[in-house]
């Protein structure tokens, strides 16, 4: 089900204002990311989205307000990228596998996730924390599934969704972000594929 957006008047967004407020978000990824939150300002992000400071208004309150949209709307679009891709795996590791290689294409095409997400840290604790769990929220799911059929091993899938989590972060930080990479290189992927199929792969008692 679609969330329905509205305005600050709390009034359903037609198809033009939709426009406005994603060019909006748009402008604040790329002034957030390059500025920090503390130097970003509602003046740049109304000047990089190439609209007036009172139509900002009408979409958003205020810098912390669109901050906060903005790693939601970065959140959902990176979970449906990998969804999208993990969907396509025959099995739970290939899935494991597609979600991960989406992840870091998404990453090289947005740079600006690694660096919102971690002044989130300071400048909104609460949204960095729903950043976090509705990723691992659709990932314990599909693990609990993979596992109840013995597809793959059994071991506590929150904490299992979390350790994943944490390798393909890290990994897209150092071989992406760091890199000024568009992708991971073949041995990058053979060796996330060795570890994978050690943690997920069932085990003959």
């Amino acid at each position: 089900m679609t969330d329905v957006l509205v305005g600050t008047d709390g009034r359903p967004l037609a198809a033009r204002g939709q426009r406005t407020r994603a060019r909006l978000l748009e402008a604040a990824e790329k002034v957030f990311s390059e500025l920090g939150y503390n130097d970003a300002s509602i003046v740049k992000i109304t000047e990089a989205a190439g609209v007036g400071q009172g139509t900002f208004y009408l979409y958003f309150p205020g810098k912390a307000e669109i901050f906060d949209c903005l790693v939601r709307d970065l959140n959902r679009r990176v979970r449906r990228t990998m969804s999208e891709a993990a969907e396509k795996g025959e099995t739970r590791i290939q899935a494991e596998l597609n979600g991960f290689h989406a992840f870091f294409r998404f990453t090289a095409e947005h740079p600006a996730l690694y660096r919102i997400i971690r002044q989130a840290e300071f400048a909104s604790p609460e949204t960095l924390q729903f950043h976090y769990d509705r990723l691992v929220e659709s990932y314990v799911a599909a693990l609990e599934q993979a596992m109840d059929v013995g597809e793959i091993a059994r071991r506590d899938p929150e904490v299992l969704a979390w350790a994943l989590m944490g390798i393909g972060e890290l990994i897209g930080m150092r071989y992406i972000l760091w890199a000024g990479r568009d992708d991971v290189s073949q041995h990058v992927l053979a060796e996330i594929e060795r570890i994978i199929r050690c943690v997920l792969e069932p085990r003959e008692e």
